[in-house]
């Protein structure tokens, strides 16, 4: 069965994501792999995909960053996704087709909001506080506990 969703423990809260796998299924393998050695998700530092480069965009036009919690690979150009994601606060029409949508946040909005609260760097736009997902749930179905 395809993986349906994931949920991030974080130091503010749970945060569960529905995958669109069908659409974008190598984001979504990176979002649900091993984050035990992942710089992102343990760091906010960065680091390479799990295939050990970068790799191409999966953009669909069905896919839009139109709503709040909607889950995007970060890059630094075109077809240079790697391992780090973000989660969107507001609608962002200006990142349609510009970075990869794998997600969007099922439960946990609350969460996002306290992530949203939290006092950033004024030149690096990074959190003063180091936050971090603890630990990763895989669901086969979205709505699962």
């Amino acid at each position: 069965m395809p993986l349906t969703a994931v949920t991030f423990q974080t130091d503010l809260g749970e945060i569960k994501i529905e995958l669109f796998c069908e659409r974008t299924p190598k984001a979504c393998e990176v979002s649900s792999s091993d984050t035990s050695e992942d710089g992102f998700l343990r760091t906010g530092k960065g680091g390479t995909s799990i295939w050990g480069r970068k790799f191409e965009d999966e953009f669909s036009e069905h896919l839009k960053h139109n709503v709040r919690g909607v889950v995007s690979m970060a890059n630094s150009g075109p077809n240079s996704n790697g391992s780090q994601f973000f989660f969107t606060y507001a609608k962002q029409p200006h990142l349609d087709m510009k970075y990869t949508i794998f997600g969007k946040i099922i439960d946990g909005l609350e969460t996002l909001d306290e992530l949203e609260k939290l006092p950033v760097n004024e030149k690096t736009f990074r959190p003063l506080t180091e936050t971090r997902i603890k630990d990763v749930t895989i669901h086969a179905n979205p709505f699962a506990g």
